[in-house]
């Protein structure tokens, strides 16, 4: 579930969709009518299923912008879906229309166990995720499992301080997604051209309007040898490096698995330096256990993810009451 689009799978053992549907999200409506739209993609998939595969379907994997708490299975409070989606128990609501067990997840720890399950990330207990798009998530598994913190917010990595500088588009400052996320990107972008410093983006913005300006515009730019267009680009692969280095010596991960659209468009010139510094300047042991690679499942990780996110949890009651408040030991 996301902001623009529901996309809903029948997810085999193997990590294959077996029949699939999408429906625009209905945000201007509101949360009762997001839910609806959600139910129906699902009812859809359920009706295009052979029968003997319905009839063997276990359970819901639900994925979704963030913040949610995953133990109530309750959307907390994403902008992503409009003003009024907040403190919405999806999980169980949708369980029960669909009479199946149902868990939520924030959708880039589903990804990464899409990618632990089927993709980069294959027999690795310890890496990270990062998701390089719009903005930039993240989601960290240790020992197999998601570290989600006390309030499950953990993993947040693209709101990590890389700068003193840069206006994330959470609205602090000096964050990674200030550099390299796209909404920020597109912004400064835009500035460029307001101040007259980049060719390339003026003319594209002539073309298709100031505000229509985004990365790929800059990346283009970039290749057509404009000099803004390279700073902002360089600057971006610059700050996640330096990430990078951050994430491996405070985290110790076996891998770095990159994933999202600008990531992927990007390649090793976005991966290239962030190994390079990290291989200069890490500390050296966990340095030299880390491998940082693409993300192999694409746009379909969140589908992928949702069957080890019903396994896993299956049958597991601390997903479906609330986490147990816990104390501090004494001393």
């Amino acid at each position: 579930m996301g902001g623009t689009n529901i996309r809903t799978a029948v997810v085999m053992d193997d990590g294959s969709r077996l029949v699939m549907a999408m429906g625009r999200t209905p945000v201007a409506d509101g949360p009762a009518a997001i839910l609806d739209g959600c139910e129906a993609s699902l009812r859809e998939v359920l009706a295009k299923a052979p029968d003997d595969v319905r009839a063997a379907i276990v359970g819901i994997g639900i994925s979704s912008p963030g913040p949610v708490d995953p133990w109530r299975g309750v959307v907390v409070d994403t902008p992503n879906m409009g003003p009024t989606f907040k403190e919405v128990p999806i999980a169980p609501e949708l369980g029960s229309r669909l009479g199946l067990p149902a868990f939520l997840e924030r959708d880039t720890n589903v990804a990464a166990l899409g990618e632990m399950a089927f993709g980069a990330a294959r027999d690795c207990a310890d890496f990270i995720y990062l998701t390089v798009s719009t903005g930039v998530g993240g989601a960290i598994i240790t020992e197999g499992r998601i570290l989600h913190g006390p309030d499950g917010t953990a993993g947040e990595l693209g709101h990590t301080p890389v700068s003193m500088e840069g206006v994330c588009s959470c609205g602090a400052i000096g964050h990674l997604e200030a550099f390299v996320g796209g909404r920020v990107m597109a912004l400064t972008a835009q500035e460029a051209v307001t101040a007259g410093k980049s060719p390339f983006l003026a003319a594209r913005a002539a073309q298709k309007g100031l505000e229509c300006i985004e990365a790929r515009d800059i990346a283009e730019g970039e290749d057509a040898g404009d000099e803004a267009c390279s700073a902002i680009m360089e600057r971006g692969r610059r700050a996640f490096a330096v990430a990078c280095v951050g994430f491996v010596d405070g985290l110790n991960p076996t891998r770095i698995v990159v994933g999202g659209a600008i990531a992927d468009a990007q390649g090793d010139r976005l991966l290239g330096p962030a190994r390079a510094e990290v291989a200069a300047t890490a500390f050296r042991t966990p340095r030299s256990r880390v491998q940082i690679v693409h993300a192999e499942l694409g746009k379909d990780v969140g589908l992928a993810g949702g069957h080890p996110l019903v396994i896993a949890r299956l049958g597991d009651p601390a997903w479906r009451g609330g986490r147990a408040t816990t104390h501090p030991a004494n001393g």
